[in-house]
């Protein structure tokens, strides 16, 4: 018999991937960055926003992968004092996936391997330090 604890996490996470019944709005999401960083810059600039490649049209429930680069002209630096904490990626307004970074030694860059069931946009959030988090967008289409 599986913990209660352990139970009540697995149903809670089967109902936040269930096709889209579950959504992070952008109160939720905004309680994920540090305090000082609340809004989430969709301008473009060269070494903080993320770039997303993945491809235009997948197969429903296909697994294909999404890099998300940070730093669309150039690579953002990753030093001790200025480095990028995290790489979310989000489907519409579901978070899917998230990767911290570590200073110095991690590359500002994801690859996550994901699957969906329905076509929408793929968001792309990133929050270096000293900024607020920066997002980018790409529209994907699922046939069957």
């Amino acid at each position: 018999m599986r913990h209660p604890k352990t139970w009540a996490a697995a149903a809670t996470a089967a109902l936040l991937l269930a096709g889209g019944t579950a959504r992070v709005g952008a109160q939720g999401q905004a309680e994920q960055f540090t305090p000082e960083y609340r809004e989430v810059r969709r301008s473009y600039d060269e070494k903080h926003t993320p770039k997303i490649e993945a491809p235009d049209t997948v197969k429903r429930g296909q697994w294909f992968e999404v890099t998300v680069t940070v730093g669309a002209g150039s690579v953002h630096p990753s030093l001790g004092e200025h480095f990028v904490r995290y790489i979310a990626l989000y489907k519409d307004s579901a978070e899917i996936a998230r990767v911290y970074l570590h200073p110095v030694f991690s590359y500002p860059k994801a690859v996550f391997t994901i699957a969906l069931d329905e076509g929408g946009n793929l968001r792309a959030v990133a929050e270096p330090t000293h900024s607020a988090g920066w997002e980018s967008s790409k529209k994907i289409a699922v046939t069957r």
